[in-house]
């Protein structure tokens, strides 16, 4: 390649990184973090009654045994959830909860969801 036709290519590189960190990132979205909850939390983390036998959701009464309703089991109503915190239970699972794959929950369905359960916060 000449000397031109690369310093060309070097100042469209350079203008592309320029624009790309000077683009803002896309903002979360907490409704489609709410359509995220229903489909991969709310089976075991949402109000309503358990499997047979159950009073409530397994999520939802490991939560309560866990806080001794210190806190609230229910994580949507939840005021203290940090986003780090969510994003690696998320992505890590925790003791019976597993753990997601970005192809289950992406990047961005995480973000969103971050966004949703954290919206109570103080």
């Amino acid at each position: 390649m000449s000397n031109a036709k690369h310093s060309l290519a070097r100042q469209f590189l350079l203008a592309v990184a320029a624009f790309a960190a000077a683009a803002p990132a896309l903002a979360a979205d907490a409704e489609h973090g709410h359509a995220v909850f229903l489909k991969w939390c709310a089976p075991c983390h949402s109000a309503g009654i358990g499997n047979p036998g159950a009073p409530m959701k397994p999520g939802t009464y490991a939560l309560l045994a866990k806080y001794n309703n210190t806190l609230s089991p229910l994580i949507e109503e939840r005021t203290d959830l940090q986003p780090d915190f969510i994003r690696v239970v998320v992505r890590n699972g925790i003791t019976i909860m597993p753990f997601s794959r970005k192809t289950e929950i992406s990047d961005r369905d995480l973000d969103d969801l971050v966004a949703w359960l954290t919206r109570n916060n103080k």
